[in-house]
């Protein structure tokens, strides 16, 4: 080990560390890339997923799990990784996610990102319990993986900004349901609005809450 790798895993000793990326690089000799997603668990709004190959030399000091950073550090360092790496972003509606279940339509979603990469990985690391169907390559599944290894961190702050400037612009199209401030999830002041406008069509109308709003509306 280089004294500069000694300095950066001393850099990142609280935080994701380079351990699977080295592991991986060296097994299949090419790059490696880290997949995750945001907005599984909202009512409304779409699921983005992210794929990231970091450029190793020019790694954004601070990355981690985006649900342990503050909102400003995240956009400091989506811009600094958007800057510095090679990123794809690929999304799933509402209506996809209505049609073919949650799931499905982020594994989907993150296949989408991974083949618009501009540089074809060499193995995937993906966030969750499942590698997706679909992947030209082999990969892995990692559970809490984004706070685990960095490619995957950086895909997770990417997805995060994504999704949270698309609720924002949503929030200015349909200002009555608050999604600039709750971000689609299902937290009181959604509800509260949602009994009182019924859904509209960025709802997940397979989503038991929307649903049930939905009924009380007709």
């Amino acid at each position: 080990m280089t004294d500069s790798q000694s300095l950066f895993d001393l850099a990142f000793s609280d935080a994701p560390d380079l351990t699977l990326e080295r592991k991986h690089a060296a097994s299949f000799g090419g790059l490696i890339c880290g997949v995750d997603e945001a907005g599984r668990g909202p009512w409304a709004g779409p699921v983005v997923t992210a794929a990231v190959i970091l450029d190793y030399d020019r790694v954004p000091e601070g990355l981690n799990d985006s649900k342990k950073l503050t909102e400003a550090t995240r956009e400091r360092l989506f811009e600094q990784i958007v800057s510095s790496a090679h990123v794809a972003v690929a999304s799933a509606s509402p209506a996809s996610i209505d049609r073919d279940n949650i799931r499905a339509a982020t594994l989907s979603a993150m296949v989408r990102a991974v083949k618009g990469l501009a540089k074809p990985p060499a193995y995937v690391l993906v966030d969750g319990r499942d590698v997706p169907a679909g992947l030209r390559q082999p990969g892995q599944a990692l559970i809490k993986g984004d706070g685990r290894c960095l490619c995957v961190a950086a895909a997770s702050i990417v997805a995060k900004v994504t999704r949270d400037r698309m609720m924002v612009r949503l929030d200015e199209q349909l200002p009555g349901y608050g999604f600039a401030r709750h971000k689609g999830y299902g937290v009181p002041q959604h509800q509260a609005a949602l009994n009182r406008l019924g859904p509209c069509p960025h709802h997940r109308m397979s989503f038991r809450p929307v649903r049930l709003a939905a009924g009380e509306q007709s």
